[in-house]
């Protein structure tokens, strides 16, 4: 007998992966968590019947909400995560010998113990000394916080269930608080392609907070459409001419999708998406060439 899992992204699209046997299976207080064993992606950490990780692609999500605003930053010392408990997220921030601390706020501490039990390689990281882990709600965290970080990661889950209030505008100028002077926040802004609305809402709302605010994408085979996009805010740095390029050089030889080149390329955007980011007569791409 052939098992088959299938995600539908809408009534009439969905990805469907072959399946070896189910590793894991439990309704914790906040969702449904399982774990799969595939075929051709290893396995899988599923909440809510939605992929969150596979072990075959998870490097592409984990390095591109990592590398590219630690690298925009002059001299990031503090991180606060907020979801990422799959700690592939905390795995590339250690890449980063400079940072003194990292916070890492998973409102689900399920999903922590399983992924620390069938996921080592991504969450290896989970366990150094210099990441402190709080399993709360990431929403009222943030509002106990003052210009207490250099850079927020937001790696939350889709805009559904605990993770909705992490999409809301509240809670972007609660971020903005707990950013220092030149702080930068980075969050996953699902797919431009499949969710248009919820990718143009997300940068509305932080370019209406942030004095600076771009877009880039990368490509992840297991989510929606394939085309996945992320959201960087930034209170001074520009994404692209404050990279440190020798650094990002250097950086891309321990990472497998993160390099310099493909920071700067990733910003550009294909015009039926680019258009859409147009205001007040200025494009998208002059903005980025500010």
């Amino acid at each position: 007998m052939e098992l088959w899992f299938t995600e539908k992204h809408s009534p009439n699209i969905g990805l469907t992966l072959k399946i070896k046997r189910c590793i894991f299976h439990k309704k914790t207080s906040c969702q449904q968590l399982d774990i799969l064993e595939s075929l051709d992606y290893g396995k899988i950490l599923l909440l809510d019947g939605l992929v969150m990780i596979t072990e075959r692609d998870e490097f592409v999500y984990h390095e591109m909400i990592t590398h590219v605003p630690i690298t925009a930053h002059p001299d990031p010392k503090s991180i606060l995560i907020i979801g990422g408990g799959d700690g592939g997220t905390v795995r590339e921030c250690l890449k980063h010998a400079g940072l003194e601390r990292i916070d890492l706020v998973e409102i689900d501490g399920e999903v922590i113990d399983a992924c620390k039990k069938f996921f080592p390689e991504v969450s290896q990281g989970l366990n150094d000394p210099k990441v402190k882990i709080r399993v709360e709600d990431g929403i009222k965290f943030i509002k106990g916080q003052h210009k207490n970080y250099d850079i927020i990661i937001i790696d939350s889950t889709d805009p559904i269930g605990p993770a909705v209030g992490l999409f809301e505008k509240t809670f972007y100028q609660d971020v903005f608080n707990a950013l220092n002077t030149d702080g930068i926040v980075v969050t996953q802004s699902g797919s431009p392609f499949q969710s248009t609305e919820t990718w143009l809402n997300i940068f509305k709302n932080l370019s209406s907070i942030f004095p600076k605010t771009s877009s880039y994408l990368a490509f992840i085979p297991t989510y929606p459409s394939g085309l996945w996009s992320f959201v960087l805010a930034s209170k001074t740095a520009h994404p692209i001419k404050d990279m440190r390029y020798d650094y990002a050089r250097q950086l891309g030889a321990r990472t497998k999708y993160y390099n310099h080149a493909i920071h700067k390329s990733a910003f550009s955007l294909p015009n039926f998406l680019s258009t859409q980011l147009t205001s007040n007569g200025q494009t998208y791409i002059d903005h980025l060439h500010e």
